[in-house]
């Protein structure tokens, strides 16, 4: 049998608090976002998951989630990747906008395509523009053509896919337990895949931070289960609130 897989939101962000689109913008965790990252390191504990190697995205939000579960959990030492295939979804013009605000600018409708449709970006940010991945030198080394200046869920998933069928597959398939810690999206990228959802199903899926989601797999990697870990009347609340992060103040 393949390895365990855990999925884990990064922490609650600065940009969370202040409820922005963030993108690829490189916020920190609040200081309730490292309470999060460390609560899902005591989640695994519990249930007496050890992870053998962990992939993560280039931004320090899931970075230091990562960190703060390897330190919790008391395994530093583990293998550690970064990719900036697993970065969140690149909301182009949007990064930076207040989701609340840009509802009553543009109308719920409008805003809820934008986020959550399968297949439709928001507006791209243009390749002068000061935001756009190419001038960060985390991406020097990326094929500039590579390189979004906005995306929608599938055009995630397309990014995500590579990388998890050309290194995460394979751990799994040597029967390592694989710690994944990214972001919403492309999580929910992954749970598309896992568990065959329907584009409309995948759109109303949420993610809360900082809570593990643990699958088993069988032989050809296909789920045979997910579940949430911690209290599940606290998740589910969590899942709501990320649901209405675009309803006005």
């Amino acid at each position: 049998m393949p390895g365990k897989l855990i999925l884990v939101r990064h922490g609650q962000s600065t940009w969370n608090v202040q409820n922005l689109f963030t993108g690829w913008h490189d916020v920190d965790l609040s200081d309730l976002g490292r309470q999060e990252a460390a609560q899902a390191g005591r989640e695994l504990q519990r249930e007496e998951i050890e992870p053998h190697i962990a992939f993560t995205s280039v931004l320090k939000r899931a970075i230091r989630t990562l960190w703060l579960i390897m330190d919790t959990t008391d395994r530093m030492w583990m293998p550690v990747e970064r990719s900036w295939r697993l970065n969140e979804r690149h909301y182009g013009a949007l990064e930076g906008l207040d989701k609340a605000q840009t509802v009553a600018k543009h109308g719920d409708a409008q805003v809820k395509i934008w986020r959550r449709s399968y297949d439709i970006p928001p507006p791209a940010l243009g390749l002068d523009d000061p935001r756009h991945p190419r001038f960060d030198p985390r991406y020097a080394d990326v094929d500039a053509a590579s390189l979004p200046a906005a995306e929608s869920l599938k055009d995630t998933l397309s990014r995500v896919l590579p990388y998890w069928e050309s290194r995460v597959v394979p751990e799994l398939r040597a029967n390592k337990n694989v710690l994944i810690v990214a972001h919403g999206n492309s999580l929910r990228a992954l749970v598309k895949m896992l568990d065959v959802m329907s584009e409309s199903e995948i759109v109303e899926f949420n993610i809360p931070t900082g809570v593990p989601i643990l699958y088993e797999l069988d032989e050809q990697l296909q789920s045979l289960g997910r579940r949430f870990l911690g209290n599940q009347d606290a998740i589910a609340a969590a899942q709501e609130a990320v649901r209405r992060q675009t309803e006005k103040k």
